[in-house]
């Protein structure tokens, strides 16, 4: 549904719901670095996927599906895909985020969550400068947010997303094990060799290639629970948060989504480390280092785009599976992911 700014009244902050989100942030990011050797940044996987890339495509089928599974799991009062922008300031925000991402080569996923866990000059300067320009930016196109309640401890239905979450990464992670038994590479004891034995029938001659496609969609399927779960698909919450704690609108919930995912996943970079991807393949992880003005004037526009709709490409996706479920919210959606794509196609 579109809900206009008179409509918003309060805003209740959620930390446990963002905390637990950030969890199945960091834990979908770290598997698929390991697994394939790939960073989880989903401006990348829809770029990649116009060009052909089979591995995004996965991604996005992942994330669009989480979105309708989703849907499917929640309650019948959950709220529907929502924006507090018109139709034309969607297409506006999504041309922009398109151009942005394309040129300074990611967005929330891809520069603050996973570069930032590693260290990443490159992502700090993306990160700090799309951020103060989407709270600008933010400040001018929206007036009123509404006012930021106490604080809400519950899960409410939530707690099926967390679920969701983990039964995907541990169907993933079940069928590399098998393959891993399979392959001889699995613990040699004799207690464990049984539970192996067993466990390697469950999943016969599977190739890897099939893997790397199905982790693809697993990681990006655990993401858009995880997302969900931290509020970070709606508008509100995201435009609720770029207004600062100066604001009486100010809701920190997306603030807790960072608080948890950004250590744990830089942890698990430097701590959890494999010599080569599991399921074969090449590192796929950006080294340079340079700040040019490709990386500079992308982040502004994304930052503007951000900050106009309170949409990134993660949470469209999202929100563009809630509507195919719900029948609501579809033309919006549609338009802003369907811009997005033509936004990147526009640069070299």
């Amino acid at each position: 549904m579109l809900l206009h700014q008179s409509e918003i009244t309060e805003s209740r902050p959620k930390p446990l719901q963002g905390i637990l989100g950030g969890i199945g942030i960091a834990l979908s990011v770290h598997s698929l670095l390991v697994l394939n050797g790939s960073v989880l940044g989903v401006s990348g996987f829809v770029h990649r996927s116009l060009r052909g890339d089979k591995a995004a495509m996965a991604s996005i089928v992942g994330l669009v599906l989480g979105g309708i599974a989703v849907g499917i799991v929640s309650n019948a009062d959950t709220p529907e895909p929502r924006t507090v922008s018109s139709l034309l300031q969607m297409v506006f925000s999504g041309l922009l985020v398109g151009i942005g991402t394309r040129l300074a080569n990611g967005c929330t996923s891809g520069h603050m969550i996973c570069g930032l866990s590693r260290f990443s000059l490159r992502s700090l300067v993306a990160t700090t400068t799309f951020f103060v320009i989407a709270v600008a930016t933010s400040h001018f196109a929206h007036g009123a947010l509404g006012t930021s309640g106490s604080l809400d401890w519950t899960l409410d239905n939530q707690g099926r997303q967390f679920l969701g979450a983990i039964l995907s990464l541990g169907t993933l992670w079940l069928a590399y094990t098998c393959l891993a038994i399979k392959n001889g590479t699995g613990n040699s004891s004799k207690l464990v060799s049984r539970q192996i034995h067993s466990c390697a029938n469950l999943v016969p001659n599977i190739p890897k290639s099939i893997l790397r496609y199905l982790a693809s969609f697993l990681t990006s399927l655990a993401f858009a629970f995880s997302l969900f779960l931290g509020n970070m698909v709606d508008p509100h919450k995201v435009l609720t948060f770029l207004a600062l704690p100066l604001s009486s609108a100010f809701d920190p919930t997306l603030g807790f989504v960072a608080g948890s995912a950004l250590p744990l996943a830089t942890l698990l970079y430097w701590y959890v480390r494999v010599e080569q991807p599991k399921l074969g393949g090449k590192w796929n992880i950006p080294t340079s280092s340079k700040i040019d003005w490709r990386l500079i004037l992308g982040s502004v526009i994304f930052g503007i785009g951000w900050g106009i709709a309170g949409i990134c490409p993660g949470p469209a996706l999202v929100n563009f599976g809630r509507s195919l479920y719900a029948g609501i919210g579809f033309a919006e959606y549609a338009a802003w992911l369907l811009f997005m794509g033509f936004g990147g196609l526009l640069v070299r």
